[in-house]
Order: structure tokens, then sequence, then C-alpha cells
């Protein structure tokens, strides 16, 4: 069975309401003036969880944005706002990252984890886009503010998308890390897993990085082998989604299985198992009679199940 000539991803890495200005990082002045301009906006996470703006029932949600006197009293630094980009209107939009202990953390209630928010399809893809940006760089800012040459100080360079050692010079710029998700099919059927962080009867394509001198194709063949044995022939790209939990950009593939027997590692999976296409219809739908569920519309894991599941029509 052919691959499918498309994956309709949802979006979490691109908003189409934003330009993303990469053009102006370096222009000191103007994201200077950018940041001081009172018609500026801000993102705020603390400790990595976003502000956001909830509907009663809590199943919509949208981004909380603050005006820069909002985020002042906060004592953020304006030299670690980081520029996310302007929209249609020439508004700018900055992304601030305090830690849990400098803030009331009352007072900016509701504040939420952004992959939970994710999982549940409550916030709209461009919000998801825009948070995911900033939920990216700024826990890599976290992780970079010393130099891991000679273990000094990094100042914020290039509005956030740069840090610079102040004794050595030595730069470091923000990482995705290539991971490899794929649908593997015999033809008539594709390959689930459970793994051992999954919530219970949560089953899902397989997954794995990429590893250094090693290419898509095989990679995928590599991690399927690792973790069920299975032989893969063709493997086909179908799409691409950032998932900055922390940094990963998840590369889905159609991958075609020549072996079918099952050598799990259970180090890594507590199950693998064939499913039939009308299986897998029935878990998209939530009717499957084991009980078994699939990851939710705003993963490329759901779509990569949907591609499988709708290729036979």
């Amino acid at each position: 069975m052919n691959a499918p000539d498309r994956l309709p991803i949802p979006t979490i890495g691109s908003a189409r309401v934003f330009d993303r200005r990469c053009e102006k990082r370096h222009d000191a002045a103007w994201v200077d003036a950018r940041r001081s301009d009172s018609q500026s906006r801000f993102l705020l996470l603390v400790d990595l969880k976003v502000a956001i703006e909830s509907s009663a029932d809590r199943s919509r949600a949208a981004l909380r944005w603050l005006s820069l006197d909002e985020v002042t009293a906060l004592g953020a630094d304006p030299t670690e706002f980081v520029l996310l980009g302007s929209d249609g209107e020439d508004r700018t939009y900055f992304a601030v990252g305090l830690a849990a202990a400098s803030v009331d953390e009352a007072a900016l209630k509701p504040l939420v984890d952004l992959r939970s928010l994710a999982i549940q399809g409550a916030i709209d893809p461009d919000d998801l886009a825009i948070a995911g940006a900033a939920r990216s760089v700024l826990g890599w800012r976290d992780l970079h503010r010393c130099c891991g040459c000679c273990g000094g100080r990094t100042r914020a360079r290039d509005a956030g998308w740069r840090r610079q050692c102040w004794a050595c010079g030595q730069s470091y710029f923000p990482r995705s890390d290539p991971a490899v998700i794929m649908v593997v099919t015999d033809g008539e059927r594709c390959l689930l897993g459970h793994e051992h962080r999954f919530v219970e009867n949560l089953y899902s394509v397989l997954a794995g990085f990429v590893e250094p001198g090693e290419d898509i194709e095989n990679a995928v063949r590599r991690e399927i082998h690792e973790e069920v044995g299975v032989e893969i022939g063709a493997v086909t790209y179908l799409g691409s989604q950032p998932w900055p939990f922390p940094h990963s950009l998840m590369i889905g593939c159609w991958a075609e299985a020549r072996t079918t027997e099952l050598t799990i590692d259970r180090s890594e999976l507590i199950d693998a198992r064939w499913v039939t296409r009308a299986a897998a219809q029935r878990m998209l739908r939530g009717e499957h009679e084991e009980g078994i569920i699939v990851p939710g519309p705003h993963s490329i894991a759901h779509a990569l199940i949907v591609s499988f599941a709708e290729s036979g029509a």
C-alpha cells in the first residue's frame, strides 16, 4: 500500500497570525523601542507554565497577554524578553519567563502546563503555536545561563534568540532535536505501542530521536527494529510538527513493514500490537471494545493514525 500524499498535521509551531520578524532580532534599537512601546504585549510563563484566560467550564482557553506596566510590576528584566513577532496591525509581542519564587502565583492564575493544554485541545492552534515557541526558547534559555566552554554567565542577544558568554564570547542558539514518528503498516494493519509513561489504555505510533550522523529513513528503521524487532522497507516522509516539550521537531513518516513478528523491548514498551484499519477507526472514535484510546487531535501521532485509518477508503 502506498503512503498518502499529504498529512493533515495541526499547527503547533508557526502561527498564521504572526510575522516572527527574524530580520529585526539583530536591530537592538528597534527591539528596545518595541519593548518599551505601550502597545506591545507580553506573554508570561512562570516556571514554563503559561498564563491563560479560560472559560467557566475550562473547556476553552486563550493566552493571557499582559501590558508593559504589568510585567514591569512583576520585576521582569527587559533584557531577557524574547521577541515573538508582530501581528497584522504591527503590534509587537514578547515572551517573558519568570521563576515561581519571584512572583505571586495566586495573582496570575490560571497558570497551566502547555503540554496538557495541547493534549486537551482546549486552545486555538495559533495560540498554541505562539506559546509553543515561547516555551521552547525560554526553556532553552534556562539551561544556558552559563557558558559550556568557560562557565561564565551568558547574556541575551538578538532579542532573546542568542546567548553570548560575557567572558569568552561563545554564542549559543536555541535548539531543535529531530525525532522520527512513524505509522508502520503491513498493508492491512498498523503498529501501535503502549509506553511506560502513557496513561492507561493509551496507544500510539512509535517514535524515537534521530542520532548524530543518521538520516531520517535509517532512524525509522533502527527505532522500529530496536523497539519491536520488525524489519522496515520503504520509508516515506509525510510531514513535520514542532513539539516544544522541550524542543523536539517531530518528523512524521509512513513505514512499510517487511516482517510482522514482534519482539518487544520491554524497557521501551509495555505492549505493542498490530491493529486493523477498522480497529484504528474505533479507537479514533473512542469506541474501541477494550477502551483503547489514541493521542488527541493536536498531535502528529493522531494525524498519522488517521492517515492509516483513512488510507483504505
